[in-house]
């Protein structure tokens, strides 16, 4: 914010033409050029002070000074100043010399040498016709001296407004009744300045004084409008006011730590309005970028996202389905044991095809016309996000389902990263599937099963079966203790699915893992030392680790297995045929995915096997898998959920010791978001996402490579070496 009151025209007709006084921000640094009390320079005080008189001069007598020591212009324009003066007239008169002839007689013509910019504002508002030459001004008549002297002086012995009375000065505007349009067009601001200072004027009294006693700096009292409860800003200025983390960002994080921020997926899903409506209140920063603010009411914003659920999965109901599962986000991995179904999109009646192709058309030809254009016009830009949204309206147009299939699947509704609703039709769980030929896998056609009331056909359930395990570790802040089992499977969860996607990428390591399982199961019976479950009896993990799906390499997993599922033929009965028709690089690709989907290199604490997860480790290293490019450490998934200990090792072991030492201070959820934005580009992993190079404890040699001769395995033998070699 870099307005000063001097933009505003009342102190804008304070100002003279002469000196360089004036701020160029809010924080004004007062001078004056007066002469000190002793000061040699200073003239003999006299014992009586006899002012200048002042006149009513004419306008027309009035003439612009060459004395004046202004040259810059800056501040309030002529313009500006002219409508202020016709609006509350000149609130200041101005300083003028009588012009003599060459015998030194006045002429009756009096020169301006400070207040030059009135001057020509008046003869601004005299060339308009809203003010007569004939009208007297208010006027100090100088004598003596220099005319240079009088310009200077007038502004350096100015004192500049204090910013914070200004903002008090717009608040008390407000109190009496002007709006803030108003205000801003009276002191030729915009509406955003005004509302900036009069939030501004609306912090804590306490913290105001402090501001105004140097105490805090105009950028920390600005970070402090986010919130409007004076007693939460006094406590974090408390908080942070003798550490060294009392930066702007740092105090508006404090503010704003239990708020749910206008660009979460949940608040794009309602919408801000809806939520306002509701009663719930928004915190905005008029100063920075806020992303649309902060929600200060998760409750009520959990419970407009679950009503909103609950719409949508109403409107499905209609379709028949037999069951409808309604969240924000299901975990990963949730529909592999399902069976899925197909759908038919409706054909395009002859409307709709003439439609899509015109659409098609004007999208390819503004394309093709601005193939070189290094930018679009926003016009340009915006028709092409038209076309685009219109074309997958039509594309994506809701398929046609089987009523049989229909009746016996079921649909998932959840919030996509959008924030629109996402609509997972076609899936059929076991109890509910009918095998090949009308065999039932449970009871007879005509037997109900247990559950399968008519009243329930169509339920909707709303929300997670996932409970948190609500168990918090005791903090202990001697010194780093072993990860929560909770926490090492979440972690290797993150490891295994981008472990999955790297293997699925390399069919030769594929191929030789699952090899060597069959291998191990076959002579040596131990099956269970491989990473690799070749039963494949489930894809998805026991415990679900924050985001899990949402990464590059679920996201590329699912988008390679819906391709294969694709090529695939619908019945088992023709996956022979199919696969003996696949070429050999199919073969090996198909070989892979599938082979990356068995792979189980999860911790489990009820399932511990050391050689499995060091098999994990080969097979990591086989792939060149590097975890920092798909995880990086957040408050969410690591830095909140460890000791202090631990989270200053990691930004010690990232950034260095001065780093750490940064954040040694803070209480420990300050230092873990403090943590997490150093450690955001620094590539650190914690143990678990590591791998583990498997080496003889003695040496760090390959625990399975042969013994080195002795002259080799020793450097004090080295001249000995070819005497050992001669003898051999």
């Amino acid at each position: 914010m870099t307005a000063t009151f001097r933009q505003s025209a009342a102190v804008a007709q304070e100002e003279e033409e002469g000196g360089g006084g004036g701020a160029t921000g809010l924080e004004v640094e007062r001078k004056s050029l007066a002469a000190r009390p002793g000061d040699p320079t200073m003239a003999k005080a006299n014992p009586k002070v006899i002012l200048s008189k002042s006149l009513d001069i004419p306008f027309k007598k009035l003439v612009l000074s060459q004395s004046n020591v202004r040259r810059i212009v800056d501040g309030v324009s002529i313009e500006q100043l002219a409508e202020d003066i016709a609006h509350r007239t000149l609130l200041q008169g101005l300083t003028v010399r009588a012009v003599c002839d060459d015998d030194g007689k006045e002429t009756g013509i009096y020169e301006v040498p400070a207040g030059g910019r009135r001057f020509r504002a008046l003869e601004l508002l005299v060339k308009q016709k809203r003010m007569s030459k004939t009208q007297p001004v208010p006027c100090i008549l100088r004598e003596g001296g220099l005319a240079e002297e009088d310009s200077l002086a007038e502004n350096a012995q100015r004192a500049d407004l204090h910013p914070l009375d200004q903002f008090r000065a717009f608040q008390t505007l407000r109190d009496k009744g002007l709006g803030e349009e108003e205000i801003a067009a009276r002191f030729f601001v915009t509406p955003v300045v005004v509302k900036q200072r009069l939030k501004l004027a609306a912090v804590s009294p306490k913290l105001l004084d402090l501001y105004a006693e140097d105490q805090m700096t105009l950028e920390q009292l600005m970070a402090f409008t986010v919130s409007s409860d004076h007693e939460r800003q006094e406590q974090v200025w408390d908080a942070v006011c003798h550490t060294y983390n009392n930066e702007p960002y740092h105090i508006r994080r404090q503010l704003t730590e239990s708020t749910i921020r206008a660009s979460d997926k949940r608040v794009r899903f309602v919408g801000v309005k809806a939520y306002e409506e509701a009663g719930g209140g928004v915190l905005r920063d008029l100063f920075d970028e806020d992303d649309g603010g902060w929600l200060q009411d998760p409750a009520l914003l959990d419970k407009l996202v679950i009503e909103k659920l609950t719409g949508g999965a109403e409107k499905i109901r209609s379709e028949g389905w037999k069951w409808i599962k309604a969240a924000v986000e299901f975990p990963y991995g949730h529909t592999r044991s399902l069976r899925s179904i197909d759908g038919e999109q409706a054909p395009l009646t002859d409307a709709e095809s003439a439609q899509y192709d015109a659409l098609r058309a004007e999208f390819d030809r503004i394309e093709a016309e601005y193939a070189e254009a290094e930018e679009l016009p926003d016009h340009i830009d915006q028709r092409l996000g038209e076309l685009e949204t219109a074309i997958e309206g039509i594309d994506n147009r809701p398929a046609i389902y089987d009523p049989a299939e229909v009746a016996r699947a079921g649909v998932f509704i959840s919030i996509d990263t959008d924030g629109s609703l996402s609509i997972d039709r076609g899936y059929v769980r076991s109890e509910d599937d009918v095998a090949v030929g009308g065999e039932s896998d449970g009871p007879g056609d005509g037997e109900r099963q247990a559950g399968d009331d008519p009243a329930d056909h169509g339920r909707i359930t709303v929300g997670d079966d996932d409970a948190d395990d609500g168990q918090a570790a005791a903090e202990e802040e001697e010194g780093p203790r072993p990860l929560s089992d909770r926490l090492v499977t979440e972690l290797t969860a993150h490891r295994t699915v981008a472990l999955r996607d790297a293997v699925a990428n390399d069919p030769d390591v594929a191929f030789i893992a699952v090899l060597h399982a069959l291998c191990l199961k076959t002579f040596y019976h131990q099956g269970s030392d491989s990473c690799l479950e070749i039963e494949l009896k489930s894809t998805s993990f026991s415990i679900q680790a924050p985001g899990l799906k949402d990464t590059a390499a679920a996201k590329a997993i699912d988008a390679r297995h819906q391709n294969w599922e694709k090529q695939l033929p619908e019945q088992p009965a023709d996956l022979w045929a199919a696969l003996l028709a696949f070429d050999r690089d199919s073969h090996a690709a198909l070989f892979a995915h599938c082979a990356a989907s068995a792979i189980n290199a999860v911790h489990e604490p009820w399932k511990r096997n050391a050689n499995r997860m060091a098999h994990a480790d080969d097979l990591a290293q086989a792939v060149a898998l590097d975890m920092a490019l798909s995880w990086k450490p957040t408050v969410d998934n690591y830095l909140g959920r460890v000791t202090k200990t631990r989270i200053l090792d990691a930004v010690r072991e990232a950034r260095g010791d001065a780093a750490a030492q940064l954040l040694d201070h803070l209480k420990k959820p300050e230092m873990a978001k403090e943590a997490e934005r150093l450690l955001a580009d620094a590539a650190w992993l914690p143990e678990p996402l590591r791998i583990t190079v498997r080496t003889d404890d003695s040496d760090g040699t390959p625990a399975d490579a042969p013994a080195l001769p002795a002259f080799l395995g020793d450097e004090s033998a080295t001249e000995a070496a070819p005497a050992a070699v001669a003898a051999e």
